[in-house]
C-alpha cells in the first residue's frame, strides 16, 4: 500500500491486511491504533510487532489448526484477535492475509500519542513513565483496555462507531526497521527473525527468549522416582 494515496488520520482498508504476513507486519510500524471507549479516546503510535503464519508456523496459536479459541485468526483479514494468556493478560493481534488462511501480527508495543490520562490509571507500575505504558503485548492491551469481548472486532469498518481502528499514520523507512527472533517462542518457531520495530525508539520492549515455565514446588511436593 503506498502512503502516498491516504492520508495519516485515514483507516487503513481492509486490502492493506489482505496480503502475506511479513509484508503487513513491519508496514505497521508507524501507524496509529484508535481505541475507543466509553471512557474517551486513547492513540497509539505501533513501535513493535510480531509475525505469526498459522498453519505453517509452529510459534503459532493455529499451528494446530482451528480451535474456539483462535477462530478469529480464520477469518477475514481487518479484524481483532484477542487472546488470555497465563490466567492473568490479554494480547492484541491483526488478522490479516486471506480468509480460511489463519495469520495475524501481534502487537507489542507502541508510543501513546493521546489519552495517556485514561492509560495511566491501568499502567500504575509505569509509575508516569509514559514511555513503559504500551511497552510490551500484555501492557498494551492493559493500557488500551482490551479484552476478550474485543476479539473478532473489524478495525476497518465504515463510521463513527468502533471500538479499535488503525489509522494510516506515518509509515517508517525500512532502514529504520529492526528485525530478530520472536520474543519466548520456542523450538522451531523460535529462530524466525519475525519481530520488527523501529530502531532506537523508547517504546520497544527488551528481547527475551524462552524460559521453560517452573513448576511451583507445591506441585512437585511427595513426588518420588524418576
Amino acid at each position: 500500500m503506498s502512503s502516498s494515496t491516504t492520508t495519516a488520520t485515514e483507516p487503513l482498508p481492509r486490502a492493506f491486511f489482505d496480503r502475506p504476513v511479513l509484508e503487513v507486519a513491519p508496514d505497521l510500524l508507524g501507524r496509529t491504533l484508535v481505541r475507543r471507549s466509553a471512557e474517551g479516546t486513547i492513540t497509539l503510535r505501533l513501535t513493535e510487532v510480531e509475525a505469526y503464519a498459522g498453519e505453517i508456523d509452529p510459534g503459532s496459536h493455529a499451528f494446530r489448526g482451528r480451535t474456539a479459541r483462535n477462530a478469529t485468526m480464520f477469518g477475514p483479514p481487518g479484524h481483532a484477535y484477542v487472546y488470555f494468556t497465563y490466567g492473568m493478560w490479554h494480547c492484541l493481534n491483526l488478522v490479516c492475509g486471506p480468509e480460511g488462511r489463519a495469520s495475524g501480527v501481534l502487537l507489542r508495543a507502541g508510543e501513546v500519542l493521546s489519552g495517556a490520562e485514561r492509560a495511566r490509571p491501568r499502567r500504575a507500575a509505569a509509575r508516569g513513565r509514559d514511555h513503559e505504558l504500551a511497552k510490551g503485548p500484555a501492557r498494551l492491551a492493559t493500557a488500551l483496555e482490551v479484552d476478550r469481548a474485543l476479539d473478532g472486532t473489524d478495525v476497518c469498518a465504515d463510521g463513527e462507531e468502533f471500538a479499535l481502528r488503525v489509522l494510516a499514520g506515518t509509515p517508517v523507512a525500512r532502514e529504520r526497521i529492526g528485525t530478530g527472533p520472536r520474543t519466548g517462542v520456542a523450538g522451531d518457531g523460535g529462530v524466525h527473525p519475525w519481530r520488527f520495530w523501529i530502531t532506537g525508539d523508547p517504546t520497544v520492549s527488551p528481547y527475551r527468549p524462552h524460559q521453560p515455565r517452573r513448576r511451583t514446588r507445591g506441585l512437585d511436593a511427595g513426588v518420588t522416582g524418576s
